[in-house]
């Protein structure tokens, strides 16, 4: 089978270090076109993977050599340049978050499924097999029934001028960070979460939320917290809190190829350290792309409601208190 024709919209910083290198190194996939409003840019980056350069990201969607499109452009423009991929025919592995509102992200799912194309979020961790460890320990109930879950994902402070101090580019630590612990919270325990309460932090001079944290519930009066950050000292972990033990992963959301991953289970018995074997969720990512494709899989539902959770989470935390 021929390989899939990916053609890129944009020069992003994920694009460049992350996805490409993995899209090249997977044989499912050909990096067809690389598109830039910059043709300097655009001739550059395409050079690297022997790709054809396209000045503009229309131009590029009119190719019939492009299969596939990859957007990784700030998030405010994800939503218009996955809907006009999707109307010019292709399918789509767009950076998260798909849009920045839950009734745009249900717009895009529905023309994906009605125009019988794959629609992928890159949401990239959900790929690496440590987290399929972690349920399989949890369905063993080697920490008997689940009780608390926490999860935190932040990173340190950003340059000025990085797009995700913009509020019209759709940037804030919510939309940046706050989708992993949400995510692993839906990944863990199902769509039924419900927001109780949430903060948003801003800082002077500054736009868009810098730091944020919420508490929600799940079935089975399940307690979940969820932390969040573009300011802080790197933190990427969860815990999972069970009724006879806990479970806790380190470098959960964006573990490098290379990281030896570590799963600690802790018992009244005592505690054990579960080394595993490295593995390359970007990689993964891109494999499932390309096999969705071929397989016609419908998009996940997960994305759906993990933004309806993102919006309950802002509303929750600029809502009014209470007199």
């Amino acid at each position: 089978m021929a390989p899939l024709r990916i053609g890129v919209l944009g020069c992003a910083d994920i694009a460049r270090r992350r996805v490409l290198p993995a899209m090249a190194a997977t044989a499912d996939i050909g990096i067809a076109a690389v598109a830039s409003r910059d043709t300097d840019r655009a001739r550059t980056l395409a050079r690297r993977y022997g790709a054809r350069p396209v000045h503009g990201y229309a131009a590029l969607l009119e190719r019939d050599d492009v299969d596939a499109v990859y957007v990784p452009l700030p998030a405010a423009l994800h939503a218009r340049w996955t809907r006009a991929a999707l109307r010019a025919g292709k399918h789509v592995l767009a950076e998260k978050p798909l849009s920045t509102d839950p009734r745009t992200t249900g717009e895009l799912l529905a023309l994906a499924r009605e125009s019988g194309l794959v629609l992928m979020e890159n949401v990239m961790f959900v790929h690496h097999p440590q987290h399929e460890t972690v349920r399989g320990w949890i369905d063993d109930g080697l920490i008997g029934e689940v009780r608390a879950f926490r999860a935190e994902f932040a990173i340190p402070r950003l340059p000025d001028q990085d797009i995700r101090h913009s509020a019209e580019l759709g940037g804030g630590a919510l939309l940046d960070t706050g989708v992993y612990p949400v995510r692993a919270a839906l990944h863990f325990l199902g769509d039924g979460l419900r927001v109780l309460d949430a903060v948003l932090h801003t800082a002077p001079g500054r736009s868009v939320d810098i730091a944020g944290s919420a508490l929600l519930s799940a079935p089975g009066e399940v307690g979940v917290q969820l932390t969040f950050g573009i300011d802080h000292a790197y933190g990427s972990r969860y815990e999972v809190w069970g009724s006879e033990g806990r479970l806790t992963v380190d470098r959960a959301f964006t573990p490098p190829a290379d990281h030896r991953p570590v799963i600690t289970l802790e018992r009244r018995s005592g505690t054990e350290r579960r080394e595993l074997d490295p593995a390359d969720q970007v990689l993964a990512t891109v494999r499932a792309f390309a096999a969705a494709v071929t397989s016609g899989a419908l998009p996940d539902p997960g994305v759906l409601r993990q933004a309806e959770l993102l919006a309950d989470i802002r509303q929750s935390a600029f809502q009014p208190a209470p007199a």
